[in-house]
């Protein structure tokens, strides 16, 4: 019996991860970094197809990996139109929409693209899975306060949804019969209702929700109106101001949840307000997600990297607890979600989804 060798590709601003899984088990894994100042002249994300395409074709070449022996190639889910969630096959329309930037420009774009070069050559089929479109919230919860502004589903679904596999199977439980909170932490921050498998309700990483170290989360309207009006910034630095600038990195000026403890443990009062405030700020939303599912809720699932800290875990169990269990799932390896999505379908246990 020929073993399933999955081989994952996760593009990211500055670099590419990279990794080769004979079934469950990793055989290589590196991350290429690409350097700055060359990205700097691309105009465009997908601009920079051949300078990333040439790097993988070297690290393939260099750890003489033979491309016919690959069952399936996965690779990070681009910003597309509104999906499931689930396994997509990556097929010449989601090609055209990744090239498009239908749902925006980002890094993970170049995906698919990259997937469909290597693959088309060799015949391999190309997977992705979970993107950050990923968008099954249910009608009541995209009316917003103002009918131009809808609510709109953007979170880090690939952990998330990986969360609730390794949940249900860690449990023996079906996941459509599992009511789950899961809070993803990291530079970004997206808390879910979970229900019958979907992802019912969750804020907006980059809009709505708890600050995070480098987002604002959800602001006071008229104060945000007025700032950008005030004249002193420009549309585009408002935009970093909100996304990249916002939350920890504006308080503190740093986006380390780790030299934040730090300054915490050396008696910095400030730093400690702000990051109780953060942890204060999930807790309230992972309250307001419990409310989604009607306080029916299996386990509230804390994962992502801010997972591993032991103070922020610790406000969030004290303010929380009272709703369900916690369990702990620290970091969230996207290479191993990805890859793990793949062998479901080259397994038959998940069929593939068709985008359209």
């Amino acid at each position: 019996m020929n073993l399933l060798k999955v081989l994952v590709i996760n593009p990211g601003s500055t670099s590419t991860k990279v990794a080769l899984y004979e079934e469950e088990r990793e055989i290589v894994k590196t991350e290429i970094a690409h350097d700055i100042e060359a990205l700097k002249k691309y105009k465009s994300i997908i601009e920079q197809f051949d300078l990333r395409l040439n790097a993988i074709n070297y690290w393939i070449e260099q750890n003489n990996i033979k491309l016919k022996e690959i069952s399936a190639i996965v690779v990070r889910g681009g910003l597309i139109k509104p999906v499931q969630s689930g396994t997509y096959l990556v097929n010449d329309i989601m090609l055209e929409d990744l090239r498009k930037g239908v749902g925006g420009e980002h890094a993970s774009n170049l995906g698919g693209l990259i997937g469909r070069a290597i693959g088309d050559k060799y015949n391999i089929p190309v997977y992705t899975l979970d993107p950050v479109a990923v968008d099954e919230m249910e009608d009541v919860a995209r009316i917003s306060g103002l009918p131009e502004l809808p609510r709109k589903s953007q979170s880090h679904a690939l952990n998330i949804k990986a969360c609730v596999h390794r949940y249900a199977r860690e449990n023996g439980i079906k996941e459509e019969k599992l009511n789950l909170v899961v809070a993803h932490m990291g530079g970004g921050i997206s808390v879910a209702a979970i229900t019958g498998g979907k992802i019912v309700d969750v804020n907006n990483a980059n809009q709505m929700g708890p600050f995070s170290p480098e987002r604002t989360g959800s602001l006071p309207s008229m104060k945000a109106v007025d700032l950008c009006y005030s004249g002193k910034y420009s549309f585009d630095e408002m935009k970093k101001k909100v996304v990249g600038m916002g939350g920890m990195v504006a308080h503190l000026g740093t986006n380390d949840a780790r030299e934040v403890e730090r300054r915490i443990q050396n008696g910095d009062k400030k730093a400690k307000l702000v990051f109780e405030a953060m942890a204060y700020q999930i807790a309230k939303e992972i309250g307001r997600m419990a409310a989604v599912l009607k306080g029916d809720v299996k386990s509230i699932i804390l994962t992502g990297g801010l997972a591993y800290s032991k103070r922020l875990i610790e406000i969030i169990i004290d303010m929380t607890s009272f709703i369900a269990p916690i369990t702990l799932y620290p970091g969230g390896d996207e290479m191993e979600a990805l890859r793990d999505g793949a062998l479901r379908v080259l397994r038959n246990i998940e069929k593939p989804k068709i985008y359209n």
